[in-house]
């Protein structure tokens, strides 16, 4: 299970990093895109947390987020080690939470900001913009929190 945890985090690494790619190329000084009645496509630099908490804290979280992710990382792969094949839908909780860390990681490496491109709206209320990685972690914590409370979508029903 190690392994195939691994290979969805390099996955999502990949889809993570080409769609940012894809993003700067196209939607660079250029206006919203629509897509759906409630979804554009639209470039925002965040260099900040989740909705842009701390995003004008001056450089400093940059460096604490990387630090802070990668221990998280190194912490996420013992655990996948550890629960080997006995919780599949936890170690793939744990997957997708560690392939969209390390994919915004690579962003603050690459560029002291996370790429987002995608807005979610309803009329004139928006989510605030995110992208494939703050998608993996936001479906990897759903998964812990519904493994936690005993739901199992998949894997073994002990």
């Amino acid at each position: 299970m190690v392994i195939i945890g691994l290979a969805l985090v390099a996955v999502i690494i990949v889809a993570d990093q080409i769609t940012k790619s894809l993003a700067l190329e196209h939607l660079f000084n250029k206006p919203p895109i629509e897509v759906l009645p409630f979804f554009n496509l639209v470039l925002v630099f965040n260099s900040g947390a989740a909705f842009g908490f701390l995003n004008d804290a001056g450089g400093w979280q940059n460096i604490f987020f990387i630090v802070v992710a990668s221990a998280v990382g190194i912490g996420i792969i013992i655990a996948l080690w550890r629960i080997g094949t006995h919780n599949p839908q936890m170690s793939i909780s744990l997957s997708l939470i560690l392939g969209g860390a390390m994919g915004n990681v690579i962003d603050r490496f690459r560029y002291g900001y996370v790429v987002d491109f995608v807005d979610i709206y309803y009329k004139h209320w928006h989510w605030p913009a995110f992208n494939i990685a703050d998608a993996a972690i936001a479906i990897g914590a759903i998964l812990l929190v519904i493994d936690s409370i005993g739901w199992k979508l998949f894997g073994r029903r002990d």
